[in-house]
């Protein structure tokens, strides 16, 4: 049996192997900008019509706010529609505040766009079931995004703009 009252204590200060370790935590979360439209309910309580298509558009972005203290925010949009018109309209921008440090800066912007996304996604993806729900409708459940393929898709786009010359 070892005897581990011999054993000498690491000092933990944040440094492992020579390298500070990364530290990143959820601050808080919150709703930025939200806007449901239901603009034809006099048309759709007669005849609900034919059944809605769906379009959607989700963007991220970040911002630092102090030294160590960043906003991720998710900009998303989801408009329904049928021959009719339009069902509704919802705008929805979903933002968290992250502490991180010791990140190297050629990491903070994937981990901005992917990470901290990625983990207010869930809250995000509930408030538009809530919303719709309470909105007249059946609720939009969203199925997972992948936040790294955006944010590969939008380098590609960024590259492939800036070699033919023309502004993003």
């Amino acid at each position: 049996m070892a005897d581990d009252k011999n054993t000498p204590a690491k000092a933990n200060d944040g440094e492992e192997n020579g390298q500070k370790t990364i530290e990143a935590r959820v601050v808080g979360q919150f709703i930025k900008d939200l806007s449901f439209e239901n603009p034809n309910i006099g048309k759709l309580l007669t005849n609900p019509g034919e059944t809605p298509n769906i379009k959607l558009e989700i963007n991220v972005a970040a911002k630092r706010m102090q030294p160590d203290l960043f906003e991720s925010a998710i900009d998303f949009k989801a408009v329904a529609s049928n021959t009719d018109g339009t069902i509704y309209d919802l705008e929805l921008v979903y933002a968290g505040l992250f502490q991180i440090r010791n990140i190297p800066e050629q990491a903070l912007e994937p981990f901005l766009l992917i990470n901290c996304p990625t983990l207010i996604f869930p809250f995000l993806r509930r408030l538009v079931a809530d919303i719709t729900r309470e909105g007249g409708f059946p609720p939009l459940m969203l199925d997972p995004i992948d936040f790294g393929q955006l944010f590969v898709r939008r380098k590609q786009e960024l590259a492939a703009a800036s070699a033919s010359g023309k502004p993003n």
